[in-house]
């Protein structure tokens, strides 16, 4: 396509992918809201993904051709390393098993890229054995890493739409992650590679939109903890105290405070553990102005 080995369905994802990262940093920018920071990031990494991977390897670059599949597998590891950060934050994980937080994993896999790709072709010359040698072993820790964020999220009693359905896009984009060595096995298939990648990027994106609707659809629990936040802004030397934003995780917090739920419902409700629960919530406190939970909820919760 426009004389370059991209495929038709990768400049398709590519335009996609920068629509919605411009809209979320409009978005971003418009509500002065560092919530989607994050998101953002993980986006650009998706463009940047499509176009190194779409474009490259180009012959008529200088240089040795090793270099820019080190560039394009580079990119594929840094968002896949990136979609599981931005998961353990969507879950407050810090570690699963087997010593698995984040640092570990991208240093595991950089040494297995080192090792059994980057080498391998250096000696051989041959793509095909490197792919192999890296991708299989790849595979098997990108699944085993599946099944315990499987294990990890999945509670069947959790009564709530918005969690299950967070649970569901979660595991969509944890599978492209798994699946993406598999399709390096079966060969430069930009149609399907892509495709799968790209589907864990929409994921994320539908749980944002998904979180911004329950947002919308909880408001009006919300609106007087907003209203005197903004009041104690104007009121800052006389109160000595700085009222911060709340975080996305600290609204769906609040939100469950109000519903009167107890600290382990709440940590049921949205896969975390009761001690990140009760973290939050002193969080909470501390920014709305009260001093415990009690507080809280008799200056905050419509009287019925």
């Amino acid at each position: 396509m426009f004389g370059t080995s991209i495929h038709w369905t990768t400049f398709f994802y590519l335009l996609l992918d920068t629509f919605i990262v411009l809209f979320a940093i409009y978005a971003s920018r418009k509500q002065n809201c560092r919530s989607l920071e994050r998101f953002i990031s993980l986006g650009l990494l998706f463009i940047t993904y499509n176009i190194t991977g779409g474009l490259l390897p180009v012959d008529s670059l200088p240089g040795p051709i090793i270099l820019q599949y080190i560039v394009t597998y580079s990119v594929a590891i840094a968002l896949c390393v990136f979609i599981i950060y931005h998961l353990y934050k969507e879950y407050d994980i810090v570690v699963l098993s087997f010593k698995s937080s984040v640092r570990n994993v991208a240093i595991m896999v950089a040494v297995c890229f080192l090792i059994l790709f980057i080498i391998p072709y250096s000696l051989t010359d041959n793509l095909n054995s490197a792919r192999l040698f890296f991708s299989i072993p790849i595979s098997i820790i990108a699944f085993v890493f599946l099944a315990i964020f499987y294990r990890r999220i999945s509670i069947p009693n959790n009564p709530k739409p918005v969690i299950l359905r967070r649970n569901k896009l979660s595991l969509i984009g944890a599978s492209s992650i798994a699946l993406l060595p598999v399709c390096t096995l079966i060969g430069d298939y930009q149609w399907l590679t892509f495709s799968v990648m790209n589907i864990a990027f929409y994921a994320i994106t539908t749980i944002e939109i998904d979180r911004y609707l329950y947002f919308i659809e909880n408001k009006n629990r919300m609106y007087q903890v907003f209203a005197l936040k903004k009041k104690h802004r104007t009121e800052l030397i006389k109160n000595k105290i700085i009222y911060e934003d709340l975080t996305r995780r600290e609204i769906e917090v609040a939100v469950s405070i109000l519903s009167n739920l107890s600290y382990k419902n709440i940590a049921k409700d949205l896969f975390i553990a009761e001690s990140t629960v009760s973290k939050h919530a002193s969080n909470i406190f501390k920014k709305s102005g009260v001093k415990n939970r009690t507080e809280f909820l008799k200056r905050f919760r419509k009287k019925k």
